[in-house]
């Protein structure tokens, strides 16, 4: 049982590190931003897709005014880098059933849109 729990924190940690592992770019997470997420997403309104401004350490599937998919909201996941890094690679896979169509499978783009929404991690 030791050693199982062991393998279990190691396997934590990687996958914590893992996702961090690359630096994002917040002046390209911008450029990406406006060609791969604004036609749903904006920082400050709902739009198809929720408002940004403060989606780190928001639950998910909890933005005022927004209607979200059950499964999202019943998904218990909190927006961090790590959470985001795995929804923004395969939203289906991290939570089967939401609605978002869109991922962004490279590593580096997913680091640079996180840095840019780390820009607007206060709440208004």
């Amino acid at each position: 049982m030791k050693s199982f729990r062991i393998a279990l924190h190691a396997l934590i940690l990687f996958a914590a590190t893992s996702a961090a592992a690359v630096d994002g770019n917040a002046e390209a997470g911008l450029a990406l931003y406006q060609a791969r997420c604004a036609a749903c997403h904006s920082i400050e309104f709902n739009g198809a897709g929720p408002a940004h401004r403060g989606v780190f350490g928001r639950q998910a599937g909890m933005a005022k005014g927004f209607a979200y998919s059950e499964a999202l909201k019943h998904s218990g996941l909190v927006w961090d880098e790590v959470t985001l890094n795995r929804w923004l690679e395969n939203p289906e896979r991290t939570v089967p059933g939401q609605r978002m169509g869109i991922n962004v499978p490279d590593e580096q783009d997913r680091a640079d849109l996180i840095a840019y929404l780390r820009k607007y991690a206060a709440a208004r």
